[in-house]
């Protein structure tokens, strides 16, 4: 009997060995204060002539979220299945740490959720809400690394290099390292009646490490729908701006083309460590918005973005950067005086700790030319709109400032 109940015991504790789990509980609580000038709102109603921004413009200072890294908290785990496969899972909310309201209204998880396994041999597939691979293997070298989102995005992160954009109802499957080569590939189903790829969202990546360097590139498609006719992408529900469940960034730089039936990305983004003092990244995009019979313009609007980041950490506990990014439209629906973008950024992050740090940023932009107001017929002059964080508040003149103070601290 006692042999038979030591021999119970052993097959419990050796079960437990095999499936072995673990669940994190893990946010950001980022807050602070920012200042720009030059103030107004961007409407994006695409019938009406006055969808642009209104003149009259006012300076502003109001207190700011998740600037540094988006205020949120999740839970993420794995569960050990044998044979060196693991069953993970994601499931991440962002909120407002100003008022405590969710960044997007109505969604539990709307960062990320996701479930899927994973071998070291054999790669992770991964399903649900979650990032595409264009973005996560190009992201380690975005602007955003250093200068974030919200100040140092590409204007108004038009070739979706920051976090903004995430898919539903999507499949990812990215292969193990070999020998520093990454490679990845993502489908959203659309799900449309009748059309398998309307709604469609499908991108492929690749990554190249070696010590010191590395480098990138990546393709993203999203189908909204043959004609087009008004969604921003992929399983979306409004065209509205990066506040949307599924939907590419929303700002004066796009907002004339919020009809098209099909955008498209190209990037290579790369990295040099000069020591572990120095470090410089570069990133290069082609961003393609292709008008369908139901579009509100009618030819294909291209954008050419090129910037880099010099990164120095002078001593342990600082780290300083500055970046320089030129963006310009192509000649089409009637503008030959297209618009373009320079935006100038600096950054300063202080750790009081591993957790908390406070951080400083700046940034200036100065729009010149002519692009398409919200309705997608009318021809405006061009806006400046800083990174991705004043995109609902573009400015009502070509130039815009911006500058933040804030802390954040990880748990």
């Amino acid at each position: 009997m006692k042999k038979a109940l030591v021999g119970s015991a052993i097959g419990l504790v050796a079960l437990g060995a095999h499936a072995q789990s673990n669940v994190t509980l893990y946010g950001i609580v980022d807050t602070g204060i920012g200042y720009q000038n030059s103030s107004t709102t961007l409407s994006p109603t695409s019938g009406a002539a006055s969808a642009r921004p209104s003149p009259g413009g006012h300076s502003q200072v109001k207190m700011i979220n998740g600037i540094w890294a988006g205020s949120r908290f999740g839970l993420k785990g794995a569960e050990d299945l044998g044979g060196g496969t693991k069953a993970i899972f994601q499931l991440e909310q962002g909120f407002n740490s100003a008022t405590g309201a969710q960044s997007v209204s109505g969604l539990a998880f709307n960062r990320q959720a996701w479930v899927g396994v994973t071998n070291g041999t054999f790669g992770t597939l991964t399903a649900g809400r979650q990032y595409t691979s264009y973005y996560t293997l190009l992201s380690p070298y975005s602007p955003t690394t250093w200068l974030t989102g919200a100040y140092g995005a590409h204007p108004g992160d038009i070739d979706s290099l920051d976090t903004v954009y995430r898919v539903n109802n999507s499949l990812v499957y990215t292969s193990p390292s070999m020998r520093g080569l990454t490679v990845s590939g993502s489908y959203s189903l659309g799900g449309t009646p009748g059309s398998f790829s309307a709604g469609q969202t499908w991108s492929a990546a690749v990554q190249y490490l070696n010590g010191p360097f590395g480098i990138a590139a990546g393709i993203q498609r999203i189908d909204n729908g043959a004609s087009g006719g008004g969604l921003w992408g992929a399983n979306s529900t409004t065209i509205n701006s990066s506040s949307s469940p599924s939907a590419p960034a929303n700002s004066a730089i796009n907002n004339g083309f919020q009809t098209a039936a099909k955008q498209q990305r190209i990037a290579v983004t790369g990295g040099w460590a000069f020591n572990s003092q120095w470090d410089v990244s570069f990133a290069y995009s082609n961003v393609q918005y292709a008008a369908g019979t139901n579009s509100f313009f009618h030819d294909t609007q291209i954008w050419n973005t090129g910037g880099a980041v010099l990164h120095w950490k002078p001593i342990t506990a600082l780290d300083l950067a500055a970046g320089y990014s030129y963006t310009r439209a192509t000649s089409s629906n009637g503008i030959s005086n297209t618009a373009s973008y320079n935006q100038f950024n600096l950054s300063q992050y202080y750790s009081l700790s591993k957790r908390t740090g406070l951080y400083a940023l700046e940034a200036y932009q100065r729009a010149n030319g002519q692009t398409l107001a919200g309705n997608g017929r009318t021809i405006i002059d061009a806006t400046a709109s800083v990174g991705d964080g004043q995109n609902g508040s573009p400015s009502s003149s070509r130039s815009q400032v911006a500058v933040g103070v804030g802390i954040i601290h990880k748990f």
